[in-house]
């Protein structure tokens, strides 16, 4: 049988009373077919729905199963609602009782009359059956709940009290009051749209015996490195506030407020106001942005058909159209119906195609729109024999809808010199037919080319993005071996091919006259030429140390391997991710560990590698005549171009911090430093300041920055909670980050770190069967998330390469227009 709001304890004894009435009336049936009497329900009341009404009005229960005199928390709670009820815009205030008799509850007419009920109450089992089953038949009828600190506490036998409170209360939690950082990381609802960012503030902190996130929406959690949890802590993750819809009502919990002073804070009680607004129908408010449930990922394409490549290349970028279609592009590496030549004797040593999809949501299907003749095709190996060049990005024209132009950035196989082992990157615009999906690969218009090495692997980039003002940023890799170095610093002057050096990153991303290990800004023409915007770096005329040692392309230099990069239209911030060396850990002697890095960049700079890292963590020189025996460590702050590869500035400008960097030990590994500057670099000093990642195997995937479209009309665009927040990813999917985080505008630029993080596990799946290889992901028109998964090898595409879309199911804010209080505001 189901007992409306029994907890467990008392399901027992009820179910014995009744099982005994059954034997006993079994005994005495006069026929066979006899049946027991139904039980009665626990309560007939009959709450008008939704309670309360226009003349707004909040019940304070404070009632307490332990005995004596009224706690002081409770009574500076009881103030302090009653002042925010009569307090703001007479549209947004409300009367408030207290009381402490739970009688209330079976009560119709006194029940119905309330629009919220805030639970004050010291915890324990401060409801009978009866009364809370009238608590419930509340909450199905539309009523609102704000529950404060110990409220987690009440009714602690009570499954569905649990579900309408969210969590309960870990014993061992922290008893002594202690000053600590809050992350608010909802912008909108509002109990937190008007709190600062980080909001310091003195309490008691609870910790939960479940963690919470992902059943309800947190809008506040409090940051566990600064104050001492205790045994019970939850970790980087830890919710202090939240909502959720339940049961058909509002309800609101908030782990503060266990201190009396907590309600002499104007920002505290501007948290309880919004909840109570909320809760109370006076105003609305989404409460179902992090809830896992809320959202579903839904693979787009199936797997290729047996020695074709009709649905999906090797993925490696994805641009989303105005009207809906997905352009996806494949690197180069070939299925396994396709031959791979390493032997650089061979005319087609490294031919692969680089393939460019369309996928259409009309007709949900795909068309293989073109195929570049790319050097992108020698498979595995070292890094004397396998290749990252091919077909690398892909942007669309802002006008493409009508001129059908696609900018991809790639390296031809023509281009190529088996001699030298140097090959040609270049920028160049195609024309799409908008009516078929197919590419004239006979209109290209070669916008911008540069040299690159070949005879050794690594890192092309490849990220192609646009601004408001008609600028494409084109993202370089250093061009640069991983080897030869240990893992550090790509700094290596020696190892060369037919004097070309492809070890020393010095030549690459630290040179000003090399377009490579960079993040370019151009300005398209119509013609297929381009001119140079100003407050790029450079500007390409400088005299410094005689001249003509610059370009005006770059906009920023010193980043590795920058595969994703995003330009948010709304700010034309660029936002983007780069892949560090491979030193698993780090050293004394060298510097740091493989950092894996993301920056907002709202400035041209200088990101730093191969000199430094992190937050402008320095390596350590390895010139000639010996690279093995290290020398001075770089300054970070004056960096020099020493190399005997460099023929660009060797004064270069100073070096900027980045926002989000990891190690295989922790996310924002820092040292303690010397007088000089330098840190330790020894692991058992290292502090993590941001501890919700971690690397290991690990390759960044920058990801887009969210906007709503508030007069949009898909039911399956992510909700207005996400907008303005910086999605974060990684190509691995364990400990590595998926995360949106919130940035401080005061300090992003200067490497400020996220003040806030989400994660994205469960929204934007993880797992074999799920988006296990994150390899690009843009919001699409509609709002939906569209995802590239590179699939399970490397160097070709599998049956898992495929193209996803994530989209939001949860619907709108509550409560509806049509029941607020007091009508839409």
């Amino acid at each position: 049988m189901h007992l409306r709001g029994l907890s467990t304890r008392r399901r027992i004894r009820v179910t014995a009373v009744a099982c005994a009435t059954l034997v006993a009336g079994l005994l005495s049936a006069p026929a066979a077919d006899a049946r027991p009497a139904p039980e009665p329900p626990l309560t007939t009341m009959s709450i008008k729905s939704p309670p309360g009404g226009p003349n707004v009005r909040v019940l304070i229960f404070h009632g307490s199963a332990a005995a004596g005199d009224e706690s002081p928390v409770v009574n500076a709670g009881i103030e302090a609602i009653e002042r925010i009820g009569l307090s703001g815009p007479a549209d947004q205030r409300f009367e408030v009782e207290a009381t402490d008799d739970a009688s209330v509850f079976t009560s119709e007419t006194r029940l119905g009359a309330y629009n919220a009920v805030v639970f004050l109450t010291g915890g324990g089992d401060v409801l009978d059956p009866e009364q809370e089953a009238g608590l419930e038949a509340y909450m199905e009828a539309g009523g609102g709940f704000v529950g404060v600190h110990d409220a987690a506490r009440a009714e602690p036998y009570s499954d569905w009290f649990t579900g309408l409170i969210g969590a309960r209360l870990a014993a061992s939690s922290p008893t002594a009051v202690q000053r600590a950082t809050v992350e608010v990381g909802d912008r909108r609802h509002p109990a937190t749209g008007g709190l600062p960012l980080e909001w310091k503030r003195p309490d008691l902190w609870p910790n939960w015996v479940k963690n919470p996130s992902g059943e309800v929406h947190t809008v506040a959690r409090v940051r566990e490195s600064t104050y001492r949890p205790g045994a019970s802590a939850n970790g980087a993750d830890h919710p202090v506030s939240w909502c959720r819809d339940y049961d058909g009502g509002r309800s609101f919990y908030t782990g503060m407020g266990g201190t009396v002073s907590s309600y002499d804070e104007t920002d505290f009680r501007t948290h309880l106001r919004g909840a109570l607004l909320w809760t109370s129908r006076l105003v609305q408010a989404a409460c179902k942005a992090t809830i896992t449930g809320n959202y579903k990922a839904e693979r787009l394409t199936p797997a290729n058909q047996p020695g074709r490549n009709d649905q999906i290349g090797e993925p490696h970028g994805l641009v989303t159209a105005a009207d809906g279609r997905v352009l996806y592009i494949g690197r180069g590496g070939a299925d396994s119906s396709r031959p791979v030549i390493t032997d650089w004797n061979n005319p087609d040593v490294g031919k692969g195609k680089g393939q460019i999809h369309v996928y259409d949501p009309a007709t949900k299907k795909v068309t293989l729109a073109g195929e570049l003749t790319v050097f992108g095709n020698k498979g595995g190996g070292d890094e004397l024999v396998k290749v990252e060049e091919g077909l690398l990005g892909v942007e669309l024209d802002p006008r493409f809808e009508q001129n059908g132009w696609v900018y991809l950035h790639y390296t031809p196989h023509s281009g190529v010199n088996r001699d030298t082992r140097m090959a040609e990157r270049r920028v160049s615009r195609f024309t799409l037919d908008l009516a078929t999906n197919r590419l004239d690969l006979g209109s290209e218009k070669v916008m911008l080319k540069w040299p690159v090495q070949v005879h050794s692997c690594c890192h092309a980039g490849g990220g192609l993005a646009w601004d408001s003002k008609g600028n494409l940023y084109i993202a370089t890799g250093d061009n640069n071996s991983s080897g030869f170095s240990g893992g550090y610093s790509g700094n290596n002057p020696q190892p060369n091919f037919k004097g070309v050096s492809f070890a020393d990153a010095r030549r690459t991303a630290g040179n000003t006259h090399n377009l490579n290990g960079k993040i370019l800004r151009i300005h398209p023409e119509p013609d297929g030429t381009y001119t140079l915007p100003a407050g790029n770096l450079f500007t390409g005329r400088e005299t410094d140390e005689g001249g003509g040692k610059t370009r005006g392309e770059i906009y920023v230099m010193g980043v590795r391997n920058p595969a994703r990069i995003f330009v948010d239209r709304t700010t034309d911030i660029l936002y983007a991710g780069w892949v560090g060396p491979d030193a698993g850990e780090p050293s004394p002697v060298w510097g740091p560990a493989k950092y894996d890095t993301f920056a907002v960049i709202t400035q041209a700079s200088n990101r730093g590698w191969p000199y430094c890292m992190g937050n402008k963590q320095p390596y350590r020189d390895r010139n000639l005549p010996d690279p093995s025996q290290p020398l001075g460590w770089y300054d970070c702050d004056h960096p020099k171009n020493e190399s005997p590869n460099n023929d660009g500035l060797v004064n270069l400008p100073p070096v900027t911090g980045n926002n989000i960097w990891y190690s295989p030990q922790g996310g924002a590994p820092d040292y303690p430093r010397d007088a000089s500057g330098i840190p330790s670099y020894r692991q058992d000093q290292a502090t993590y300041r941001l501890p919700w990642l971690k690397g290991g195997g690990q390759a960044a995937m920058n990801g887009p920055v969210y906007r709503y479209d508030a007069a949009g009309a898909s039911a399956a665009r992510w909700p207005a909670y996400w907008d303005g927040k910086w999605f974060v990813g990684d190509f691995y999917d364990a400990e590595q980050p998926r995360n949106a985080v919130v940035m401080d505008p005061r300090t992003q630029g200067s490497g400020g770190l996220p003040v806030h993080s989400e994660s994205l596990k469960r929204i934007v799946p993880v797992g074999n069967d799920g988006i296990k290889n994150l390899m690009d992901w843009k919001f699409g028109p509609d709002g939906a998330l569209y995802v590239l998964d590179y699939g399970r090898g490397f160097f070709t595409s599998d049956a898992k390469s495929a193209l996803w879309k994530v989209t939001y199911q949860g619907g709108g804010p509550t409560p509806a227009a049509d029941r607020l209080a007091r009508g839409a505001q």
